[in-house]
C-alpha cells in the first residue's frame, strides 16, 4: 500500500514550503512505481505568501480533517511564524500526534508543532533567523539553529527553504532506503545527502558598539586578522589591562575577545573561498590560522564542513574568482 503524506495548507503558508514535500515525495518511484499519495489537506481556499507578501490563492483537494488518516502529516511554514494557527490545525496535529502519526514541519512550520505542545522535551531545529525567537516561545524545546534537520522519532523538524528537501530524502531515505532516496534526489536534482548544517549559512555580523569603547579596536582587528594576535596583543592596542578588556567584551559583545576574532577569521575565511580561487594554505595564512590544518579544524568544528566543501557549495554566481 502506498505510504500517504498529508500536506497541511491554511492562510499564511509559505508557498515555496508547501510544494517542497508533494514534489519530493511524488519524486519516489523506483521502476516507475510511486511509493506516496501526496494529499493537500485544508480549507478549500488559502493565501500562500513568498516571505511575508501574499502572493496568490490556491485551493485543497482535501478536507483538513482527511489527514487524519495519513502515515505521515507534513506542516510548511507560516508566515509570519508568530502568527496564531488556526485551532483546527493544532486540534488535528494532537490527536494525530496521539494517533502515532508521524509529524514533521518545514521551516517556520516548527511554530506550529510548538502551539501544538508537540516540541516539548524535544530536539528541534528551524531557519536560523528564528532560532532564539523559536526558544524563547517554547522554552521546554531544545532548538539546535546549527544543522538541516533534526529526526526525533514521530516529530521531524527542518531549517528553512532548502532544508525541506533534504528533510523529505531524509524520511524517504528512513522508509525505503538509501538507493530510492537517491532515485528521488536524482529527480528533483538535488544532492541525496548535503554535508554540514545550516551553521554554514548564517551571518555573524560585527557587534554594534554601545558607546563606541571597543569600536576601535574591533576595526583594528578587522584590520590585522591576518597577525597571530594574542589577548596581550589585543590588550595592549585597547590600553587596558587583560582582565578589563574580557569584561569589555563580555558587556558590549556577548562573547570573549579570543572567540570574536576567530569568528571574525571564519567570516573572512568564508568571504575568500566564495569569490576565489585563492589556495587553501594562503586561505589560512590570510586570515590568521597559520596553516590549513588549523584553518580547517576550526572552519569544520564551527560550520560542520571542510573548506575546501564550502567553496563548492557556496561559489557566489557571478563573482569571477579572483
Amino acid at each position: 500500500m502506498l505510504h500517504t503524506v498529508a500536506v497541511l495548507a491554511f492562510d499564511g503558508v509559505v508557498a515555496f514550503d508547501l510544494v517542497v514535500p508533494c514534489q519530493v515525495f511524488s519524486a519516489a518511484r523506483p521502476g516507475g512505481e510511486p511509493r506516496y499519495e501526496i494529499k493537500v489537506c485544508g480549507p478549500r481556499e488559502v493565501s500562500a505568501r513568498v516571505v511575508q507578501a501574499p502572493c496568490f490563492r490556491i485551493s485543497s483537494d482535501f478536507p483538513l480533517e482527511s489527514a487524519l488518516d495519513a502515515d505521515s502529516i507534513v506542516i510548511p511554514g507560516l508566515s509570519p511564524p508568530t502568527q496564531p494557527p488556526p485551532p483546527p490545525v493544532l486540534d488535528l496535529l494532537r490527536a494525530a500526534a496521539a494517533r502515532g502519526v508521524r509529524i514533521a514541519s518545514i521551516c517556520t512550520g516548527a511554530f506550529v508543532l510548538g502551539a501544538a505542545g508537540l516540541l516539548d522535551g524535544r530536539r528541534v531545529t528551524t531557519h536560523w533567523s528564528f532560532a532564539d525567537q523559536l526558544a524563547r516561545a517554547f522554552p521546554r524545546a531544545t532548538v539546535d539553529p546549527s544543522v538541516l534537520y533534526v529526526d526525533s522519532g514521530q516529530v521531524l523538524t527542518s531549517a528553512g527553504v532548502a532544508a525541506g528537501l533534504d528533510l523529505c530524502l531524509h524520511m524517504i531515505r528512513a522508509d525505503h532506503g538509501a538507493a530510492v532516496a537517491a532515485e528521488a534526489a536524482r529527480a528533483v536534482v538535488m544532492a541525496p545527502h548535503r554535508q554540514g548544517g545550516q551553521a554554514q549559512f548564517i551571518h555573524h555580523p560585527a557587534p554594534e558598539p554601545d558607546g563606541a569603547a571597543l569600536q576601535p579596536l574591533l576595526q583594528w582587528m578587522q584590520h590585522h586578522l591576518h597577525h597571530p594576535l594574542t589577548l596581550t596583543d589585543l590588550a595592549g592596542q585597547a590600553r587596558v589591562s587583560v582582565r578589563t578588556l574580557n569584561r569589555q567584551f563580555r558587556a558590549q559583545t556577548g562573547t570573549t575577545p579570543l572567540q570574536w576574532l576567530l569568528a571574525a577569521r571564519l567570516d573572512r575565511a568564508r568571504e575568500i573561498l566564495e569569490t576565489s580561487d585563492t589556495p587553501i594554505d594562503r586561505v589560512a595564512h590570510l586570515t590568521g590560522f597559520g596553516s590549513p590544518v588549523t584553518l580547517r579544524r576550526h572552519f569544520t568544528n564551527r560550520l560542520g564542513v571542510s573548506p575546501s566543501a564550502y567553496r563548492t557549495a557556496h561559489r557566489r554566481q557571478g563573482h569571477p574568482a579572483r
